[in-house]
């Protein structure tokens, strides 16, 4: 998708619950797959905009990957496990062709600004560099949910190996005619950590996130969201991702990653 004109969002909404994926959630092994950062942020939309009587934010979601995402119309549905004044649980599906393909499992606790005071987890947060030549993957040469994003590195590249700090910001919305939220941004980001920080070749490896766990005590700001990513792995083909959340004004929280680690 490089050099030509991108989508208007990643999903137009279609009907209640219902969304049709655009060109843009489209990763970089297949034509017929999204990207695990656009789904994943649509799912998050959907549980931060659940109706509640209180001003409830999400304070950690977790995002178990079931199969791939095809690049098919969807349905997101959502419901209450644990209900609450204070804290609730919601669950969310993401459904497309009859299947559920994802399941998500957000806490949401009352906010209340200036109830505590903070505790800084000393993580200094980088500058954000000048614009950057976008690249990516060695061998891949399509990968438009990549294009529909912006990346400033400042540590580390999609085309080398070992940890990453890396800026990014939308190009577009996730949904068409809504403003993306910081909380959707940074989901939208965050499922790219074990690229950006990948310790064995793309083209000769496997090593997919099989679930995401993002947690956060202060909410996204943005346009600008970024992480600081490092994989590890064991010796029986599962890894870990692991990855310190910020935005302009500083660190936001943590994500884990569990990988299947295989070769191709």
């Amino acid at each position: 998708m490089a050099n030509t004109i991108l989508p208007t969002s990643f999903f137009r909404q279609i009907g209640d619950g219902i969304y049709e994926p655009t060109e843009a959630v489209i990763g970089p092994w297949s034509m017929d797959l999204q990207h695990g950062g656009p789904p994943s942020a649509l799912l998050t939309n959907a549980l931060r905009t659940f109706p509640s009587p209180d001003d409830l934010k999400i304070a950690r979601v977790t995002i178990e990957f079931l199969s791939g995402v095809p690049v098919k119309t969807c349905e997101i549905k959502i419901e209450k496990v644990r209900s609450g004044k204070k804290i609730e649980l919601l669950k969310g599906q993401y459904i497309s062709e009859g299947k559920t393909v994802l399941i998500a499992h957000a806490w949401r606790i009352r906010s209340q600004s200036g109830v505590t005071r903070p505790v800084s987890d000393g993580f200094k947060t980088p500058r954000l560099p000048s614009s950057q030549i976008q690249k990516f993957f060695p061998g891949v040469n399509y990968f438009p949910y990549g294009e529909a994003l912006e990346w400033r590195f400042v540590k580390g590249a999609y085309d080398s190996m070992g940890p990453a700090i890396v800026w990014t910001r939308p190009r577009i919305p996730l949904i068409e005619g809504h403003e993306i939220d910081g909380l959707e941004a940074l989901v939208l980001m965050i499922d790219s950590a074990n690229g950006i920080s990948a310790e064995l070749d793309i083209l000769n490896w496997t090593f997919v996130p099989v679930d995401m766990t993002v947690g956060l005590y202060r909410q996204p700001v943005g346009p600008w969201i970024g992480m600081e990513a490092r994989s590890s792995i064991g010796n029986e083909g599962i890894g870990q991702t692991t990855a310190t959340t910020f935005d302009s004004l500083g660190s936001i929280g943590h994500s884990i990653h569990t990988l299947y680690v295989n070769p191709r």
